[in-house]
């Protein structure tokens, strides 16, 4: 057979097997070992194991067990609550503020946690609650929450960047300080559709009310004095300050990711015993089992992408598939838009961590010959993987959204995250044309350290 035909036999062979409902690692890993036993050297069967490892035993990888363990410690603690409780204890008076208050409680729990779904259960447990009791529609206190949880993935220490980083090969740190001024952007854009829809929606219900219908409790006035808000910040300074020293110590070149991510777990645990008494045993098995279990499922993914890249690049099927792109002389930028597109449609069906793992080998060497920054591709890639959680119809983010608040149907969720989805997109679009968004900051970084 041809390099083609084994390229179409081994992309349906996996499409197939995932269809069926086969947990994600156990696919992947069962058609990389069947097209190994069809097509390479029988000896090759005998270094599976070898391979996994070999894969699997770059020191970046280390960390993500540890910045789990990190996160798990402060999604499993009141931390969330309480951020958010102080950020809408600060924030209450700007038109919106409730919604602004849980963007930004998500962006910061995000920075800490590094993970999408803990940052919607944490910050949507009670932000949701409130933002609904406060008179938000159930669709819109829906897509915030969906929305700012997916900054857990571009805002480090990100686990998607981690694995990108371990693909591309490119700077971890260089990475994580690319991802920051986009995902201020994204805050940006999100907090003022916030503000501009709750004006919209307070105007509907003045006009309603005016009309003679009920009061609705967007339009009650809730105010807190200086002492209320000084009273809400002891709890959550000690959380902002760990994630303050952490970033310190990985850009100050104090420490390398790993030493950096068992740094934060260490105190992240210290702070849950010393503020919340969390210390017992019968309290920190919960947070060792969460970890345990995700680290555990999340590595096993790793492996067995790492085995399926490794047998489409022995293959040649990634090689092939590069050339022909790379033939079919398209312009940079219908380079970028197609490759794009591919990762919107993979993100229907796949997580973040299959698309990085399962194309980088195939995207990646056209992008670097059309000139493309890999680091600011991957900011962009993240963006747009970062669509995939919240679009239907497997976005991740949805199903922890209706998990969180059963009572909200499907559908108002998914039309509650889709104004989120077009401002990332053009979130794309101006990183398209201003770069220097998300590379100035780590190109000054590497000029001072010089």
């Amino acid at each position: 057979m041809s390099t083609a035909e084994i390229g179409l036999l081994y992309g349906a062979a996996t499409l197939l097997i995932m269809f069926s409902g086969m947990p994600i690692a156990f696919a992947l890993g069962l058609v990389a070992t069947a097209f190994m036993v069809l097509f390479m050297p029988s000896a090759a069967l005998d270094t599976v194991t070898q391979n996994v490892y070999e894969e699997m035993s770059s020191i970046t990888l280390l960390s993500i067990p540890l910045f789990i363990l990190k996160g798990a410690a402060i999604g499993r603690s009141p931390a969330g609550r309480d951020l958010y409780s102080a950020l809408h204890v600060w924030m209450n008076r700007i038109p919106g503020g409730l919604g602004i208050a849980n963007i930004f409680a998500c962006a910061l729990f995000a920075a800490m946690a590094g993970s999408s779904p803990a940052t919607c259960s944490a910050i949507g447990s009670a932000g949701i609650p409130e933002m609904r009791r406060r008179g938000y529609s159930s669709g819109f206190a829906s897509g915030l929450i969906a929305a700012g949880g997916t900054l857990g993935i571009l805002l480090p220490p990100s686990i998607t960047m981690i694995l990108y980083a371990v693909a591309s090969e490119q700077s971890l740190g260089r990475l994580f300080l690319a991802g920051i001024g986009p995902a201020l952007l994204l805050v940006a854009f999100f907090s003022f559709y916030a503000a501009w829809r709750y004006r919209h929606e307070a105007h509907l219900a003045l006009r309603a009310h005016q009309s003679g219908g009920a009061s609705s409790a967007l339009l009650d006035n809730e105010h807190f004095t200086i002492r209320q808000r000084f009273a809400a910040l002891p709890r959550v300074l000690p959380f902002v300050l760990l994630l303050t020293g952490v970033m310190f110590a990985l850009y100050g070149g104090f420490a390398t990711p790993s030493e950096t991510a068992g740094l934060g777990a260490v105190l992240a645990l210290l702070l849950i015993a010393g503020i919340y008494n969390t210390w017992r045993p019968k309290q920190l098995e919960p947070i060792m089992l969460n970890t345990i279990r995700e680290s555990t499922m999340l590595m096993l993914i790793i492996g067995m992408s790492l085995l399926y890249s490794y047998v489409m690049s022995y293959l040649h099927i990634s090689q092939s598939t590069a050339e022909w792109i790379v033939a079919q002389h398209l312009s940079r930028w219908v380079l970028l838009a197609a490759i794009l597109v591919m990762v919107v449609v993979l993100g229907f069906f796949l997580p973040p961590v299959s698309i990085i793992l399962m194309t980088a080998p195939i995207i990646l060497p056209p992008l670097k010959a059309a000139g493309f920054d890999l680091v600011w591709f991957g900011v962009i890639m993240t963006i747009v993987m970062e669509m995939g959680l919240i679009h239907p119809p497997v976005g991740l983010n949805l199903f922890v959204i209706k998990n969180i608040a059963s009572d909200i149907p499907l559908s108002d969720v998914v039309w509650g995250v889709m104004p989120f989805v077009l401002l990332m997109t053009l979130a794309v679009i101006v990183l398209c044309f201003a770069p220097e968004i998300a590379l100035w900051l780590p190109d000054q970084i590497i000029t001072m350290a010089r």
